[in-house]
């Protein structure tokens, strides 16, 4: 069983790592999809439509792989995952429903209007249409992350016969601090994801010295909100989400700072090797009292550490140690960096600092890793609990589910998303290499008079 258990960790961890590159591309790029339609309306100037529909044809890419490489999921909780799904299926069934129902429906239909139905619908609702693509793609993510967020801090619940989890407050689910600290955190990431996604395409453009006009446009469009979210990712929506980790998780909080002995004045790990076995943190370099401070807002706060909770309850600290610290060490770079590109912006030389577009523009897989880092520093550090202090793992998988099935079908999954994946690739620096100019009308070449 625990062989059966693990396959089917690794496979839900490898499908939804891979889908998870998707949503985070459409929350993240709606916001500039919805602004640029806004001034195409509002100035007339159709330079900002062909900008508009441009990221609009790389964002209908991202939802319809994200739609594909979704289903597989929802499919696991009842091939994978049954008894999970049978003691908890009257909780986690209603916010995916709604998300199927309300979010994937509001997302997909107006994604149609804006790509098919400009020609059919009035210039207000062109207009509505991007913004409600934006509105589509948030709720469908904040739908998504309550059952995540009811899964690490569960509310709203009773306990019926034969430990079957009934549904007493869907507003308590909805409206849980929990789940909106995880949310603001997650799209703080994804549009953070979004603008250097703008700002790198901008500056290949610049670069490459062509359509360049609309390099300096998403240059210009995608530095500041990515120096304002790359900030917003650490205070105060990773602040608030750490908050709430340290209240209801304090193991986790642990394990991701690498904190094996219950300290007052915790320091905060800068860098360092955790050792599970001798319980120590190899060659650190630590701050004293700054873990303390920032879990409690005291340097002298004393914090349990992961030999405070027994062996059974923890959560693997080494995968949860690294994971947390290229999220944390990749934000600050971000901070930085974009921080010196709006510098430069605001002084007017941006687009001419050609070593800074270059780092704009090879930066742009690093916001994708940072925010899976992140993702497994939730999941990881939830362990061995999959409803949080509530339903463990090991008791969740489907019985009659071998290991050897499993496996056989992620060699499946890795197959297919491999070739989803380069197929995503080819198709998207295939509408980068024809950029937004590729909806200008073509020009009638003039005919000599006889």
């Amino acid at each position: 069983m625990e062989n059966a258990v693990l396959a089917d960790r690794t496979q839900f961890a490898f499908t939804i790592l891979f889908h998870y590159l998707f949503p985070i591309g459409t929350m993240g790029l709606a916001p500039f999809i919805a602004w640029f339609t806004f001034v195409a309306a509002r100035t007339g100037n159709p330079f900002y439509d062909r900008a508009a529909r441009f990221w609009g044809r790389i964002f209908a890419v991202n939802f319809a792989i994200g739609v594909v490489t979704g289903i597989p999921m929802e499919f696991q909780f009842g091939t994978n995952w049954a008894a999970f799904s049978a003691r908890t299926g009257a909780v986690i069934g209603q916010p995916l429903a709604m998300e199927g129902i309300f979010a994937f429906f509001l997302e997909s239909i107006f994604l149609g209007v804006f790509l098919y139905g400009r020609r059919f619908v009035s210039p207000r609702l062109y207009v509505a249409s991007a913004v409600l693509i934006w509105a589509g793609s948030w709720l469908s993510g904040f739908l998504v992350i309550t059952v995540n967020a009811w899964m690490q801090h569960p509310v709203g619940y009773t306990m019926g016969p034969g430990g079957q989890v009934k549904l007493t407050s869907l507003a308590a689910v909805l409206l849980s601090d929990y789940a909106w600290g995880q949310f603001v955190h997650a799209i703080a990431g994804a549009v953070l994801t979004g603008s250097f996604l703008v700002a790198g395409v901008g500056a290949y453009y610049v670069l490459a010295r062509r359509q360049a006009a609309y390099g300096v446009l998403f240059a210009r469009a995608g530095v500041p909100v990515a120096c304002l979210f790359s900030i917003l990712t650490i205070f105060p929506t990773g602040d608030l989400n750490g908050s709430a980790i340290t209240k209801y998780q304090p193991a986790k909080l642990a394990a991701a700072e690498g904190l094996f002995t219950s300290e007052r004045d915790a320091p905060l790990a800068i860098i360092g090797m955790p050792d599970e076995q001798r319980e120590t943190l190899i060659d650190p370099i630590v701050v004293p009292g700054v873990l303390s401070f920032l879990a409690y807002g005291n340097f002298q706060a004393g914090v349990k550490g992961i030999a405070a909770y027994p062996v059974r309850d923890r959560p693997p600290v080494a995968l949860t140690y690294y994971a947390y610290h290229i999220m944390v060490g990749l934000g600050t770079i971000f901070v930085a960096l974009s921080g010196l590109a709006t510098l430069l912006l605001l002084l007017n030389r941006l687009e001419r600092s050609r070593w800074l577009l270059w780092l704009l523009m090879l930066a742009m897989p690093f916001p994708y890793i940072a925010n899976e880092a992140g993702w497994v520093t939730t999941e990881v550090g939830r362990q061995p609990w999959i409803v949080y202090g509530l339903i463990r793992t090991s008791e969740s998988a489907s019985p009659n589910v071998a290991a050897a099935e499993t496996i056989f079908t992620t060699l499946g999954f890795a197959g297919m998303y491999f070739l989803l994946g380069v197929l995503f690739v080819l198709i998207v620096l295939r509408e980068i290499a024809a950029g937004p100019e590729h909806e200008r009308a073509p020009e009638v070449p003039a005919v000599a008079a006889p």
